[in-house]
């Protein structure tokens, strides 16, 4: 038996597996009932470790059945439970000790081996699991705001045609893209959330075959078409900046293609080699995977030709800006200034995001990437809600002199006075008529 088995030993059970006490104990019983009638000296007793149904077994020997439907579980291998020659089985309680271990896939086992690692790995262990549930609260909050805000967003884009620009196309594009993938993860986290509520019976979209995989397909897809609708936004802003001749066609069905199209090819050949070598529920642990370098190698691609985008973009407006200050280029600034702050902070987050969790490093480590790694990923939607709508010049006005406009035909909701400064910049005055044509 290796270090890992010693030090998971005190779960009987994979420890990510669960049962409210009513399934226990109706499976429990319904175990010791189903072999009832067979009593021998010889034999180890019918048990129920919480998750298998292990029948009599002779002593001295060694039990097997096929892995459990589960989490991170392979199917296709088996789990093992030995009889000693005492006519107990091995380890604490009448239950004994049930081992999983060979049911664990490769990805699953460094996961565990990381988890545990350390000189009090079970107390640290406890630790890091708590703290990835409170985390989970923070991103169900975090994705939650960040949806709210990228709705209002697109209703504004979508609602004023003053906004109805080359630009906030692809803009509406990835907001579409981020609300999807927020819609597909809160549904997952409600999902959970309520299979792993006490006494619950629900059957949930992790147990469903099929629909479960479908769902993760769809995430990533969500994923990777923000990635691409974000690679859209940088390459349209640099040919806006570096590139005139882009500047007189807006190739809208190009950058549809790239943003929706290219992620189809991308999940559709991750998902059909996940199918065919995935053996474990739902896929679980496919983000540790060689294959899914099918899709974060491209994101990364993204990430870094972003950040080329924006140092060329800077270098050709600090020249503009030396050479002239004409209203193009200084347009062009204020179309740059939200870029440079969003796209680093994209990129640094989503960075971040990929790399893998420090579960072997101290308590306090593991607890500072994962706030703020979790905290960055699920207000990014928020984030780019506010640079590219609620703080954008263009859309304040507009919604600015909208309101204005609704209260100016309420009756008895006009005050001369009060708005005439209002007037004057949201309705310009007509130019002043020559004396001759006055009457």
């Amino acid at each position: 038996m290796d270090d890992m088995d010693q030090k998971c030993k005190s779960y009987r059970v994979p420890p990510s597996m669960s049962l409210t006490q009513g399934a226990e104990a109706a499976d429990g019983e319904s175990c010791r009932t189903s072999f009832g009638n067979f009593s021998a000296d010889e034999y180890c007793p019918a048990v129920w470790d919480k998750v298998l149904c292990w029948p009599p077994t002779r002593r001295g020997s060694v039990s097997s059945l096929s892995c459990p439907y589960h989490l991170g579980l392979d199917t296709t291998r088996y789990v093992t439970k030995k009889c000693l020659e005492t006519g107990r089985w091995e380890g604490k309680g009448l239950a004994g000790w049930t081992n999983y271990t060979p049911c664990y896939s490769t990805e699953m086992l460094h996961l565990y081996r990381k988890l545990f690692s350390g000189s009090s790995p079970k107390d640290a262990a406890e630790m890091k699991i708590e703290i990835a549930e409170r985390t989970r609260s923070l991103e169900f909050v975090g994705f939650s705001v960040s949806l709210a805000a990228l709705i209002v967003s697109l209703v504004i884009f979508s609602y004023f045609r003053v906004l109805k620009n080359n630009r906030t196309k692809i803009h509406k594009n990835l907001f579409v893209a981020m609300i999807t993938q927020v819609v597909i993860r809160l549904t997952l986290y409600i999902d959970q959330a309520v299979i792993r509520s006490k006494n619950s019976r629900s059957h949930g979209i992790d147990n469903t075959p099929i629909l479960c995989e479908a769902a993760y397909v769809l995430l990533e897809y969500a994923r990777t078409a923000m990635f691409m609708w974000m690679f859209i936004e940088g390459l349209y802003l640099h040919n806006v900046v570096t590139v005139r001749v882009f500047q007189e066609k807006f190739h809208y069905r190009l950058y549809t293609g790239i943003g929706w199209g290219v992620p189809v090819a991308m999940t559709a050949t991750w998902a059909a080699i996940s199918a065919s070598q995935m053996k474990t529920k739902c896929w679980w642990g496919y983000n540790f995977t060689i294959y899914f370098w099918i899709l974060e190698g491209p994101r990364v691609a993204v990430i870094l030709l972003n950040f080329l985008f924006l140092l060329n973009i800077i270098r050709v407006l600090v020249v503009k800006l030396r050479q002239s200050r004409t209203s193009e280029v200084e347009q062009a600034r204020k179309a740059v200034r939200a870029a440079v702050v969003l796209l680093p902070l994209l990129g640094i987050t989503n960075l971040v995001n990929m790399m893998e969790a420090p579960l072997d490093r101290q308590v306090w480590e593991f607890a500072a990437w994962s706030y703020t790694t979790h905290f960055l990923t699920s207000f990014q939607g928020l984030f780019v809600a506010v640079l590219y709508c609620f703080l954008n010049g263009e859309v304040r006005a507009a919604v600015k002199k909208s309101v204005y406009i609704y209260f100016l035909l309420r009756p008895g909701q006009f005050t001369p006075r009060r708005n005439s400064a209002f007037v004057s910049a949201a309705c310009p005055q007509p130019p002043e008529l020559p004396p001759e044509t006055r009457v």
